[in-house]
């Protein structure tokens, strides 16, 4: 919970803070940091859980990670006061007067980003840490359930996404508001604080933990196995370069510490079922961070109640709508679909779950997983509908304008509210597709690569992150459906100028909504190779639930 209200800390207004006054960078400059930052936390899970297999254990992993994550918290936090930011950057350059560029052919000379070596450095090193507890602490908190049985794994992957989440919703509310309300030195103290304290809190638990050592990796054996299996011209030549003892058989070779070649074997057959279903999740998670894009992009077109009415202006995100004044923090979009999820995990876990336990009717993670696909599916289907209906009120010229910082909205007269469904939709798939994932991937996992093979599970959520906004980046070309050069602004929002109000959006989330039929077949097929787990014996009593550490 901490960990994640730190992250959430960082990316959820990382944007405004390296587009603020202090550090000036361009508006491209700073979306692109943002996203190397968030694709980074993803893609970078599979090294931290390779070296807890092989070299270190997920506990010391958990506490390296915990010291790099505070000592990278701490740079970045340096970097928010003049006294930081001169140490470690030296004095900001001053501008350069260039001369007018009237004419319509001529370029602007860009600018070099002030500080972006440090700030780089922080940035990759805290998507590291983040990483690395990301993909030990789910299974390291897993381990101290486990001979509780697979009911116990279940509802702590419930209360563990459950506290992942009350972190980001305390991230969001407080932290972002004090970032953009008072300053980002408070904030980003607070994310160094709350770090510093996971971290201890982590370590005075250490005499209850279940501590394993490492047990190698078979990440080696697999891979030339994968290379062996589909080229085997590649493998013959490559062997035979080896020294003849690598040559010879299995029953020839000297017995060596670790899993035996035929559990070589038998684990690589293990693995060829469970990647496939991993990556049938990709064009899930392809829809589901459309959440944070499209979602909001259809949000900003919609007419937003008042929250807080009568609040003077600061250095806040304000909007202006019927002449009221409200303060409105960019982060809190994100927050609708942290509540449902804070809602809807105790009730499955409570009411539920225990019900179907009793009717026998209790599903598999497989069959939870392509539940989810389908509720994904239909959150888009929903948010198209919607969109349409938005655009019959654009088609007769009835809009109403909504002012968001120095930008001009022109929305629908439909309240922001008709969002809910899509957002409660996308909560319940996320409920069963991403939970029940983790789950999979932790209790069908050979045991030498759950670290890595956890590493692998989050590194394809952001696989498909950056696969969807490369889908939104296409659709956003010159003829794409998203194309929208002036959708700020006075002039933008207006029909005619080439903006959201024409249309598109429906037909992107019909093309989001295709995806996920075709994966759900090809999940289908996945579970009659005979992967799906037998069901365990029902428990005399529902068992005790060791929250995560």
């Amino acid at each position: 919970m901490l960990e994640r209200a730190a992250f959430f800390g960082v990316a959820g207004n990382l944007v405004l803070y390296l587009n603020s006054a202090e550090l000036k960078w361009a508006g491209e400059q700073a979306s692109r940091a943002a996203l190397v930052f968030l694709g980074a936390s993803y893609l970078l899970a599979p090294v931290g859980g390779w070296l807890a297999d092989v070299y270190l254990g997920r506990y010391r992993a958990i506490v390296l990670s915990l010291l790099l994550y505070l000592a990278a918290s701490g740079l970045l936090a340096s970097t928010a006061f003049p006294d930081g930011r001169s140490s470690f950057c030296g004095e900001i350059p001053s501008a350069r007067l260039e001369p007018a560029c009237p004419s319509p052919g001529c370029q602007y000379t860009s600018r070099a980003t002030y500080c972006a070596p440090t700030l780089y450095a922080a940035l990759l090193l805290l998507a590291l840490a983040a990483s690395s507890v990301r993909s030990n602490l789910t299974s390291f908190g897993a381990d101290q359930v486990m001979d509780l049985g697979r009911h116990a794994s279940r509802r702590f992957f419930n209360w563990f996404y459950w506290s992942l989440n009350v972190g980001a919703m305390l991230s969001l509310l407080v932290v972002a508001f004090i970032q953009q309300n008072i300053n980002f030195l408070l904030g980003y103290s607070i994310v160094v604080g709350c770090v510093g304290l996971a971290f201890f809190i982590f370590l005075f638990a250490t005499p209850s933990f279940i501590i394993k050592p490492p047990t190698g990796s078979q990440v080696s054996s697999m891979l030339k196995l994968a290379l062996q299996n589909c080229c085997p011209r590649l493998w013959h030549r490559h062997s035979a370069r080896d020294p003849p003892s690598a040559q010879l058989l299995p029953d020839q070779r000297l017995p060596q510490p670790g899993p035996s070649p035929k559990e070589d074997i038998a684990n690589f057959q293990v693995l060829v079922k469970i990647l496939p279903v991993m990556v049938t999740l990709v064009p899930y998670w392809m829809v589901y961070f459309q959440m944070q894009s499209t979602y909001v992009l259809q949000g900003l077109h919609l007419q937003i109640p008042n929250i807080f009415p009568n609040c003077p202006t600061n250095r806040s995100e304000t909007l202006r709508a019927q002449g009221s004044i409200y303060k409105i923090p960019e982060a809190w979009l994100l927050l609708a679909n942290v509540i449902v999820l804070l809602i809807l995990v105790p009730v499955k876990d409570h009411l539920l779950d225990p019900l179907l336990l009793r009717c026998k009717l209790l599903p598999s993670a497989l069959q939870k997983m392509a539940l989810g696909m389908f509720f994904g599916f239909t959150s888009v289907i929903v948010a198209g509908i919607l969109e349409m209906k938005r655009l019959e009120y654009i088609s007769h010229n009835q809009t109403v304008s909504q002012q968001i910082g120095q930008d001009t909205y022109y929305a629908a007269p439909l309240s922001i509210w008709w969002q809910t469904p899509q957002y409660l939709l996308i909560g319940i798939s996320e409920i069963f597709a991403s939970i029940a994932g983790l789950e999979f991937a932790y209790s069908e996992a050979p045991r030498s690569m759950q670290g890595a093979l956890m590493g692998i599970f989050f590194c394809l959520s952001g696989v498909g992150s950056l696969l969807g906004s490369s889908l939104v980046a296409l659709l956003s070309l010159p003829r794409g459906w998203l194309y929208c050069p002036e959708d700020t602004g006075e002039s933008g929002g207006l029909p005619g100028n080439g903006t959201l109000l024409e249309g598109g959006l429906e037909r992107g989330c019909q093309l989001l909504s295709a995806l996920t039929p075709g994966r759900r077949k090809w999940h289908i097929r996945l579970r009659k190779t005979g992967l799906e787990p037998k069901p365990s014996p029902l428990p005399t009593a529902w068992p005790p639930l060791h929250g995560p550490p």
